[in-house]
């Protein structure tokens, strides 16, 4: 969502704890923000959670589809949905007031 968003501030702070309390390598952070992963399932919930955000909720049957084929149910695609929707906020939050980034610095461009 932050990603999609350009939300600098979450970025920087999903990235932070990704890497350093997940212990979720660089190069799968890097993938995730582009709606992709190394892992299948993982694979399939970002490219729908991006999907959702830049159709603003659109999403094809064929998004739902592979989402649900991957092996999520109709209760895990509704608490993407809803973590999705509670990241936009943080998101718009962030943006609105250009709130100084706390955490090492995460550019929005995916390198």
């Amino acid at each position: 969502m932050s990603q999609v968003n350009g939300c600098q501030y979450c970025l920087s702070a999903h990235s932070y704890v990704a890497s350093n309390m997940a212990h979720i390598d660089d190069e799968e952070i890097r993938l995730n923000r582009l709606g992709k992963s190394h892992t299948p399932k993982t694979a399939a919930a970002v490219a729908f959670a991006k999907a959702l955000m830049e159709t603003r909720g659109k999403v094809t049957e064929d998004d739902l589809h592979v989402v649900r084929e991957a092996g999520f149910s109709e209760a895990n695609i509704v608490e993407i949905i809803a973590l999705a929707a509670q990241f936009m906020l943080t998101n718009f939050v962030n943006n609105a007031f250009d709130t100084e980034v706390d955490f090492p610095v995460v550019e929005t461009e995916v390198v």
